[in-house]
């Protein structure tokens, strides 16, 4: 979804990146592009698809992140 010139301007801005405190994101894009997912399709988090992840780990993600 994302293209990797817009990958690059906002990947320094997510929380969760190398050298933050605390744990760390295993795929910060994979993330966005969940959320993209979940916006573009107006879709109930439990209908997220599984290749962006188990659906209560990028809502929670989402709540905690504040985006």
């Amino acid at each position: 979804m994302l293209t990797d010139e817009e990958w690059n301007k906002i990947k320094d801005c997510l929380p969760g990146k190398a050298g933050d405190p605390g744990p760390s994101g295993t795929n910060n894009r994979l993330f966005i592009e969940g959320i993209m997912w979940m916006a573009q399709n107006g879709a109930k988090w439990r209908a997220l698809l599984k290749e962006y992840g188990k659906w209560s780990t990028v809502h929670k993600r989402f709540i905690l992140s504040k985006l």
